[in-house]
């Protein structure tokens, strides 16, 4: 039995742990009211801070919600989804950038690490324009992908179609390991 089929690897390793450094990888976690989602006075709750912050957006202040304070409502839409899966020949990882054009992504390979960079840039030529809602987000984003040891980092291709990224990593034979058998001896 092979146990790596079990036990996938983990290809967000770096990603979560450059999180708890602080990189400005943004992900955005429900607010935890101690109540169940489909609670009443829970629903109440979100329905009500859902309209106020509606209503400073009219105005374009910021959200004064308790999940961010203080700051922009920025939405995960900054951060890329992806998928990653596995033949029994190469790796495929397809990401979407929706709205972000191929000059502004960067795939950088530090080490063992695949690196894609970019920015959705905000163009704004509309003068005297008043704007009664904004909902798609702009900025920089950075997505970071241990590779497995089997991933062929000479070999890595990767194209870009309508806001499609696709990346492909060739695997190869791993050297067997040897396994040695020490004697134990009586004390």
């Amino acid at each position: 039995m092979d146990i790596k089929k079990i036990v996938p690897f983990d290809w967000f390793k770096k990603e979560e742990r450059a999180g708890e450094k602080g990189l400005p990888i943004l992900h955005r976690r429900g607010r935890d009211t101690g109540f169940s989602g489909y609670h009443p006075v829970s629903q109440l709750h979100q329905e009500i801070d859902r309209m106020f912050d509606n209503m400073y957006r009219s105005f374009g202040w910021p959200s004064f919600s308790f999940e961010e304070p203080f700051l922009p409502r920025m939405t995960a839409a900054l951060e890329p989804t992806l998928d990653v899966s596995a033949t029994e020949n190469e790796y495929d990882i397809t990401v979407e950038v929706p709205g972000v054009e191929e000059k502004d992504i960067q795939l950088e390979l530090v080490h063992d690490t695949l690196n894609i960079k970019g920015e959705k840039k905000q163009e704004r030529e509309e003068k005297d324009k008043d704007y009664y809602r904004v909902e798609r987000s702009y900025g920089s984003f950075h997505r970071m992908l241990s590779l497995p040891e089997d991933a062929d980092q000479d070999n890595i291709n990767a194209t870009f179609k309508n806001g499609i990224m696709k990346i492909t990593i060739p695997r190869k034979a791993l050297p067997k390991t040897e396994t040695k058998k020490i004697e134990i001896k009586a004390a």
